[in-house]
């Protein structure tokens, strides 16, 4: 078996990436468009098609018409800059511990706190602690009880398609990632205007280490995928819901699809908000090239490997690097 490292990009190989990566041309003229596909589309054989197309191509792309209420979107959005605008000691109350769970603010020097984020599972219900959701505003956890709902039927539905764009039965993907016992792990990032944004990154360049992504963003940008040497910047849609490949789903693929690198930047003048949703296989799951995928035609382009020990590993290479962890 080929050296995983040859294949895509994984998490562990970012920091050697990150100084050419910073060198590349922001926008061209003539930049490609990110991906949106509408899910109320009559025909759902050209929604597979075209969800399996960007997956393979970009790794990244967007969804409309999707299903989760543009009103709980909203209500979502709202509790969230409610919990942020919260005096320090409140937000202080679900700080993180040991776990990478709770609250935290970042700072860089040089430049006034330019992240904060909210970290917490939402499923499955054996693995909530309500530790570390906050209990002001009131609505809190009502809302992300309600929207987790919505947003496993969308990961599960998407995961089908992907599924079946490598033959395989509409379930495959999701019974690999442990089924109902999946992780969903919702993450709330602030970064506040920054008279400095261009000495320091929201988010560092890096590729999701689970296996794929459903986030949501308010209407500053900020979101750019690195695709033809080039970033891009992820056009705003209202109500859109973006949607990451992440590692395991390009190993699991075999290299099928594509985890994009990608980043957030700063912004000047404008509060930037986001709510990504990471599902990730149960930890204790050995994840690598599906069975079924490979041969003596096709073989395994990266190691089987328990996920909590991929997880374990990447993260000790971006903490001995010195990369902000995303």
């Amino acid at each position: 078996m080929d050296d995983e490292r040859d294949h895509n990009t994984s998490s562990s190989s970012l920091p050697s990436l990150c100084k050419q990566l910073a060198s590349s041309t922001l926008r061209g003229s003539l930049e490609p468009d990110i991906p949106v596909v509408d899910l109320s589309a009559s025909d759902e054989e050209l929604v597979l098609r075209a969800v399996v197309k960007a997956s393979e191509e970009w790794g990244i792309f967007q969804v409309v018409n999707h299903g989760i209420p543009t009103e709980l979107m909203q209500q979502l959005q709202v509790v969230g800059k409610q919990f942020f605008d919260l005096p320090e000691a409140e937000k202080e109350a679900v700080a993180k511990e040991e776990d990478f769970e709770g609250y935290k603010r970042n700072y860089l020097e040089g430049i006034k706190a330019w992240d904060e984020h909210l970290f917490h599972r939402i499923w499955p219900p054996s693995c909530i602690n309500y530790k570390y959701w906050p209990k002001n505003p009131p609505q809190y956890r009502e809302v992300n009880e309600e929207y987790t709902r919505h947003m496993k039927k969308l990961t599960e539905k998407i995961l089908g398609w992907l599924s079946e764009g490598l033959g395989l039965p509409p379930a495959a993907l999701t019974k690999s990632l442990g089924g109902e016992m999946a992780e969903y792990v919702i993450r709330v990032n602030f970064y506040p205007p920054s008279p400095k944004s261009e000495l320091a990154l929201g988010a560092a360049v890096h590729t999701d280490i689970g296996a794929i992504t459903l986030l949501v963003p308010n209407e500053v940008p900020g979101l750019q995928v690195f695709k033809d040497e080039q970033w891009l910047d992820l056009e705003y849609i209202n109500s859109a819901v973006v949607v990451i490949i992440g590692d395991q789903l390009m190993r699991m693929s075999n290299g099928r699809y594509n985890n994009v690198l990608h980043r957030a930047t700063l912004d000047k003048e404008n509060l930037r908000i986001s709510w990504p949703v990471f599902v990730a296989p149960k930890h204790d799951l050995f994840v690598g090239p599906l069975p079924e995928l490979t041969g003596d035609e096709n073989p395994p382009k990266f190691e089987t490997i328990v996920y909590k020990d991929y997880l374990h590993q990447t993260i000790r290479n971006w903490t001995l690097d010195k990369l902000p962890l995303y």
